[in-house]
């Protein structure tokens, strides 16, 4: 076990616990926006299909139900504009997550091949590299990279923690790139439906992929859009020749998104009213932390979608941390996601109204 632990770097959130406690003794308790969990209530319809499918005591299938399946390639149709998109070209997985982590080692990749991801990431895009033990690295424009041995490129629009989202002309140029020297390309597009200044477009999109979806697979998450996050459901889409053997594989490592899960998602995927519903919700929280923070005497950047605001003071990541812990609030230090975020605070509008009503007024 060990060799496999020590290819890992320490587990960054555990770094938080003193300035979480500092920001826990506050007199009128701790606003968390750390982490970015979902804390509004799972829609009604969901947890309806849920309990609906609840006697199941068989095993679900890998691959999800045709139901199952319907409603997916539905949804990349009707909201990402996608086209031709069949049975095969779509993959339940069990939450994001583990697919991050588990992918390089599922794609067969090991000693000299490559892994590469945007210079400020999710830290798992590192840790699944390391746990296959392919090499990796960061880039600021991924068509600069050196092919060579470059076998898996994650892109991330809209990006955690930043917001960033990338353009319609730059996934295009991107996934041409990508295609022309051969490199598997994978876009985490677990907040495409939050944009806010910017209107996020999938590599699905016919105007970005050419009409073919070769070379390509988009990953998708429920956690936040349908604040599922404790369910673990998640799916992929793109190329079935990627796919059909990720299937196989995960088969026989039984990586199965289970019965309830799998009604559950056909639900919310069916269904866009509650979609709407908690954008209007993050978008309210979203207004009133930002306009606290620029008036606090933070600069915020990107931030044009996602769950998060980018804030920076100009001074290191940790004095930030600790200063807003003394007012009983807590963030993700920017370092979490690469060197770069050094000086950068990540703040989550995964908060009840309450809550950033406090953290407002804290500000203030």
């Amino acid at each position: 076990m060990s060799a496999v632990s020590d290819r890992l770097p320490t587990f960054p959130w555990d770094k938080l616990a003193p300035y979480k406690k500092t920001a826990a003794a506050h007199p009128d308790g701790i606003v968390d926006l750390s982490v970015g969990t979902p804390v509004d209530p799972v829609p009604e319809l969901i947890q309806k299909a849920l309990i609906a499918a609840a006697d199941s005591p068989g095993y679900p299938t890998v691959w999800g139900t045709p139901e199952l399946r319907d409603a997916i390639t539905g949804w990349l149709e009707r909201r990402l504009g996608a086209r031709e998109v069949t049975h095969h070209h779509v993959l339940p997985i069990v939450g994001s997550k583990e697919l991050v982590a588990w992918l390089p080692t599922q794609l067969g990749l090991g000693p000299g091949d490559r892994v590469a991801y945007p210079r400020l990431a999710y830290p798992t895009y590192e840790v699944g590299a390391r746990l296959a033990r392919a090499e990796y690295e960061v880039y600021d424009d991924p068509t600069t990279l050196d092919p060579t041995n470059l076998k898996l490129l994650w892109l991330n629009s809209p990006s955690n923690p930043t917001g960033k989202v990338l353009s319609k002309a730059e996934l295009t140029r991107i996934v041409a790139w990508a295609r022309e020297h051969g490199v598997l390309l994978f876009s985490d597009e677990c907040y495409l439906e939050l944009g806010w200044e910017a209107d996020p477009v999938s590599v699905l999109h016919p105007d970005v992929n050419g009409g073919s979806y070769e070379g390509i697979v988009a990953v998708h998450s429920l956690s936040k859009r349908s604040n599922l996050a404790g369910y673990r459901a998640a799916f992929l889409a793109g190329d079935p020749e990627v796919l059909g053997p990720l299937l196989e594989i995960r088969k026989h490592g039984g990586m199965m998104t289970s019965a309830p899960t799998q009604a559950a998602v056909i639900a919310a995927l069916s269904d866009d009213e509650h979609v709407r519903i908690q954008r209007d919700r993050y978008a309210a929280r979203r207004e009133s932390l930002r306009a606290a923070l620029l008036t606090h005497g933070f600069r915020i950047e990107h931030s044009e979608a996602s769950l998060y605001l980018w804030a920076t003071r100009d001074e290191s990541c940790w004095a930030t941390l600790a200063h807003l812990a003394t007012l009983g609030i807590l963030v993700a230090p920017g370092d979490f996601y690469g060197e770069a975020g050094k000086n950068f605070v990540r703040v989550a509008l995964t908060a009840t109204d309450e809550r950033v009503r406090a953290a407002v007024e804290r500000l203030a």
